[in-house]
């Protein structure tokens, strides 16, 4: 066999097997990096979107149970829904204080201060359980509370957990998660990726934040792909059809509709937040004295009002609103101030539940009273922009109101006008009460802020026993003769 040339001779020279280790040591570093970036918030986005559609399925199957038991036995409720408003105050109380109620002002609590001191009693493991069981027997008992505040907390609290993961965790990195888990958790719960978006910035921050917008819309786009892949592409309301031509009175219709939806919003924000003026002192006292008590009280009152209104105004209201957007629902002119009714005495106990969809549900019931001034206008072009005043006027957020119902009910055609309700309703109902939602987090930071000055005080007195233990006492002079004696 002939060799080759020296000048061609090929020599190989081994890998030192020091190189090895580094290498693969480099190739674990860049792993945990992507996992840190990525992976671990493409998780939480992930269990949002399933929290959120499972959620949903939860409460839908207990207000069927519900209304299955109350066609059965009609007067069952005036003992089931007192009995489960009880038990459910008492859980609350017991077990999961800071579920109470929509849960947004909590979120919104939780990105005004410390993010970290309030995630951690605002946003636990144990509450987002609490606020998913008792909503689910809030709903049971027929109370009227919707799941699309819940769900913002819910997934605020998975996502913010999520901080544990992080080898270094800092406020920067709570906080985005904080705000991306609670618009993805808004926009899985309604299909509506823009609303997500815009809550966060007008609603949760009052602000727009550029470094966390990226975090906010890659959460919201895999939470709405998990929702979507679960549920099928939908619109919340389906889609309404309001033609190419316009009334004349339009105009007329939207300026009115803004203020008498406004009014009434403005008004349930105000009996929200100033109980101390309309409430008897007996039924103050009741409260603060026996919360459970006065929840059976409450619940008894709910029963009676969906007695009275035929079973309208239990649950969400999402069928009755979707029944007057297609014609097929037919409400008493009394249907939005009984709803209204029954959602103060849900909400006034403190039972976790939210106020966006039977705050949309009471919109549609004064759109189809105004109907009866409007007669020549589509009845679903009046609800349509009933739904957005109210919840403008509820939330006085007129962006995200807008956005929503528009996304609900894919009305593109009619944005000009749901733009123009919000604002006037909006307007108007700022006269009666501050934000609803920004006005019921300042409970909780006062909460945060009394909680962490008696910590510090009580800090300072034991600092104070201690300097007092080790101070040497004062000890009278003797002589040597003295100390003999």
């Amino acid at each position: 066999m002939a060799r080759l040339p020296a000048r061609y001779s090929v020599q190989f020279r081994p890998i030192p097997m020091s190189r090895t280790p580094l290498l693969s040591s480099s190739i674990g570093r860049r792993v945990r990096r992507l996992w840190r970036q990525y992976g671990i918030f493409w998780m939480g986005a992930i269990a949002v979107g399933l929290t959120a559609v499972l959620y949903a399925r939860l409460i839908d199957f207990g207000y069927n149970a519900f209304l299955d038991l109350q066609k059965q036995h009609r007067w069952l409720t005036l003992l089931l829904t007192p009995g489960v408003a009880a038990l459910s105050v008492w859980l609350t109380r017991r077990f999961f204080r800071g579920a109470e109620g929509s849960g947004i002002p909590q979120v919104i609590a939780t990105l005004h201060s410390n993010t970290s001191a309030a995630g951690a009693r605002l946003l636990t493991f144990p509450l987002l359980l609490g606020k998913i069981l008792v909503s689910f027997l809030a709903i049971l008992g027929g109370f009227t509370i919707g799941r699309e505040g819940p769900t913002v907390q819910v997934g605020a609290a998975l996502m913010f957990n999520l901080r544990r993961l992080y080898p270094r965790s800092n406020a920067l990195i709570e906080r985005q998660l904080v705000l991306a888990g609670a618009a993805a958790g808004l926009s899985a719960a309604f299909n509506t990726p823009l609303a997500g978006i815009v809550f966060a910035i007008e609603e949760l921050t009052r602000s727009f934040e550029a470094r966390a917008s990226g975090v906010l819309i890659t959460a919201i786009i895999i939470a709405g792909i998990i929702a979507l892949g679960l549920n099928g592409n939908y619109t919340y309301f389906g889609t309404i059809d309001i033609g190419a031509h316009f009334p004349k009175l339009l105009a007329v219709a939207v300026v009115i509709t803004g203020i008498v939806t406004g009014i009434a919003g403005g008004l349930f924000c105000w009996l929200l937040l100033n109980t101390e003026h309309w409430m008897p002192e007996r039924l103050r006292r009741l409260n603060s004295e026996r919360p459970i008590a006065f929840a059976a009280l409450c619940g008894l009152f709910i029963a009676a009002i969906g007695l009275a209104s035929g079973g309208t105004t239990f649950g969400s209201g999402y069928a009755e609103a979707r029944g007057l957007l297609y014609g097929t629902e037919h409400l008493s002119v009394f249907y939005p101030l009984l709803k209204m009714a029954s959602m103060i005495g849900s909400y006034l106990p403190g039972i976790p539940g939210g106020i966006f969809a039977p705050s949309l549900s009471i919109g549609a019931g004064f759109g189809n009273v105004l109907h009866m001034i409007f007669s020549d206008m589509q009845l679903p072009m009046l609800i349509a922009l009933a739904m957005v005043g109210y919840l403008a006027a509820v939330t006085q957020s007129p962006i995200t109101s807008f956005v929503i119902v528009m996304e609900m009910i894919n009305g593109h055609a009619l944005v000009i006008s749901l733009m123009a309700t919000a604002l006037v309703s909006s307007r108007i109902s700022s006269v009666f009460a501050p934000p609803l939602y920004e006005a019921l987090s300042k409970r909780y930071m006062a909460a945060a802020a009394s909680a962490s000055e008696a910590k510090a005080a009580s800090s300072e007195a034991r600092a104070e026993e201690s300097d007092e233990a080790e101070r040497p006492r004062d000890v009278p002079l003797t002589t040597r003769g003295e100390a003999k004696e």
